[in-house]
């Protein structure tokens, strides 16, 4: 086993930079289906107003053991809904904490996700301590290409990243949460939170209903239930990009294997903003593409083209999938009374390159911890001020994040050409690809530390504040 599969973590105070107001915790730096309708104009601060009136459920009776609450109406400490990344680290971080939590998952364990399955050094930094990565190849080597075109393979003498099945994974994460001492219940899809009326016993309870009709009290929940979110919705999560991402796994013979073992293809794509991408897993290949949500067809006919262009047309895929990917406003909120958001279900994902597992970990291990400070509030000022710690916590590091990442896609949406250029042809622009991918350096960081980084992107900020104005006179 390779000393890069184990984490060595730490917690996520001693992850943490920086300071929140009014707390000695610390705060972090920093990837379908139906919709529900989202909130609009929630704001981070809104007294616990309901949902909606509903008549009063019964609160149910567990079964016994794991922790759990064994009489009717006893209220668990902390409830995640959605177990992927964002609610195991969630949960697994309440759970250590010594609290009562129910990790609670609308599916069956394991289940595929559409996902690159891409592991870089913030993911890895944020898992539980002495985590054993099941990965399923460590990428040295990257090839870019710009649709197709001017194909260049550059090459690190250390790991870049490391490359999983997301099945395996996710289970891996649950296992760790319940070791801690979290209870799972799958197949269990929530509907809605309530934060007053008939079925709320009092102000320091949130009801989570379910759709059998039960209901579980908890004194704080954290919505991890994807970019779909049922819990988002209730906070009034709003979006501001969203892009649709299609892929395929491709089981390949070992001579097509071993071409791409330690190795991943990037491609800049045809489409604004667009790219694609082949991540070697054994025995299968996952190819993907990425673009801007309403380019159905273009992208769909990029995902064909880019597949036959590597001559995997003639491999029948086992699983062929799409996904949407959701980015948050900046305003947005992240959380309502006593319910937080994380990951997916609150829109935490980097804009440019869509990765969003690292900042599911990282906003699921800091949701777990505020949640814990939630769930010993004993009055809604004192919960809102942990709430707000949270939302400060998350802004100060992924938020930061997300900005840069916001101007990097602007950038590459309008020349992808030179950032293929830079990143295939100039040193310091590889050094920083890698050094981000390990996780020694952040976006943010990059802009920082390499002037040439930072000119273009400050030409890019004068170049639209010209359009604005000019918007604005006309």
């Amino acid at each position: 086993m390779s000393s890069d599969d184990v984490v060595h973590g730490a917690s996520a105070g001693q992850a943490a930079q920086g300071a929140e107001p009014g707390t000695e915790q610390g705060t972090e730096q920093g990837t379908a289906g139906g919709a529900a309708p989202a909130v609009p104009e929630g704001t981070e601060e809104p007294a616990e107003v309901a949902a909606e009136d509903t008549a009063a459920v019964p609160a149910a009776v567990p079964a016994d053991g794991g922790g759990e609450p064994e009489r009717e109406g006893e209220v668990w400490d902390v409830v995640v809904v959605g177990a992927g990344p964002a609610g195991a680290s969630a949960a697994h971080a309440a759970a250590a904490a010594g609290r009562r939590v129910l990790l609670l998952e609308k599916a069956e364990l394991p289940r595929y996700k559409t996902c690159g399955g891409g592991i870089i050094g913030p993911s890895r930094d944020a898992l539980p301590p002495g985590f054993v990565l099941p990965f399923k190849d460590r990428i040295h080597a990257v090839t870019f290409s710009l649709d197709g075109k001017l194909t260049r393979t550059r090459r690190s003498k250390g790991m870049l990243f490391g490359l999983i099945n997301r099945p395996e994974f996710d289970a891996a994460l649950v296992a760790e949460a319940e070791k801690a001492g979290a209870t799972l219940r799958t197949g269990t899809a929530v509907t809605r939170v309530e934060q007053h009326g008939a079925a709320v016993p009092d102000r320091r309870t949130v009801a989570v209903v379910l759709a059998d009709g039960e209901t579980v009290l908890a004194r704080a929940v954290v919505g991890a239930d994807g970019s779909a979110s049922r819990i988002g919705a209730h906070v009034g999560v709003e979006m501001d990009q969203v892009d649709l991402g299609l892929e395929a796994e491709i089981p390949v013979p070992p001579t097509v294997a071993a071409d791409w073992k330690g190795r991943v293809l990037i491609d800049w794509g045809p489409l604004p903003g667009s790219y694609g991408w082949v991540f070697p897993k054994g025995d299968t290949l996952t190819v993907g593409v990425i673009s801007a949500k309403g380019e159905g067809a273009a992208t769909k006919r990029y995902l064909d083209d880019f597949i036959a262009r590597l001559g995997l047309a003639g491999f029948e895929p086992a699983v062929s999938s799409g996904h949407l990917t959701r980015c948050r406003k900046p305003g947005s909120p992240l959380s309502r009374g006593r319910v937080l958001v994380a990951g997916d279900a609150a829109g935490l994902l980097e804009p440019w390159t869509r990765e969003g597992i690292s900042f599911a970990l990282r906003s699921g291990r800091l949701a777990g911890e505020w949640a814990v400070k939630i769930s010993e509030a004993q009055d809604a000022v004192d919960a809102r001020r942990q709430a707000l710690n949270y939302a400060f916590a998350v802004k100060a590091g992924l938020g930061v994040e997300m900005g840069v990442g916001k101007r990097m896609l602007t950038v590459f949406e309008s020349r992808p050409g030179m950032l293929h250029a830079a990143i295939t042809g100039f040193r310091p622009a590889w050094l920083a690809f890698a050094r981000i991918t390990r996780g020694s350096m952040t976006l943010a960081d990059m802009v920082r530390t390499y002037p040439l980084a930072r000119k273009a992107l400050h030409l890019l900020d004068a170049r639209q504040a010209r359009g604005a104005r000019k918007g604005t006179a006309d």
